[in-house]
């Protein structure tokens, strides 16, 4: 009997066996775990925009400097994270059209412990070696 996707951990997920692969309480633990992590995106950029409209004007330029670069520093990560944020719905996505954790290239299981690091992978690894592979040939 599978254990329900709530309650199922990472060691439960990495202990299940290879014929166990995107079963339904694999998907529903990836499900949870790309969704925390887009509603940590959006919980990020809420934060930001209040934390850049309540700030205060300094009246020493030193400060004023600190926290420009602060504030900058700041945006930049929003940004990297703003870009993440449809590899997230992506993923949801092939979750719901029973095609997560599974290469775009080659159609392979990517792999659990991949899957783990980077949720929104489409390749496995050696797809994605072959992929920067290629990239750097062309120069991209």
């Amino acid at each position: 009997m599978p254990t329900p996707a709530k309650t199922l951990t990472e060691k439960a997920l990495l202990a299940m066996p290879a014929s166990a692969y995107m079963n339904a309480a694999q998907l529903g633990f990836f499900r949870d775990l790309l969704r925390k992590q887009r509603q940590d995106l959006l919980d990020n950029a809420t934060m930001t925009i209040d934390h850049l409209r309540d700030g205060e004007a300094e009246a020493d330029p030193n400060d004023r400097a600190t926290i420009e670069e602060e504030n900058s520093i700041e945006l930049r990560i929003r940004d990297r994270e703003r870009k993440m944020l449809p590899r997230v719905e992506a993923a949801l996505k092939r979750i719901e059209d029973g095609q997560y954790g599974f290469c775009e290239e080659t159609g392979d299981p990517i792999g659990l412990r991949r899957l783990l690091a980077r949720p929104t992978t489409v390749f496995s690894i050696e797809a994605q070696e072959r992929h920067e592979s290629r990239q750097r040939i062309q120069g991209k």
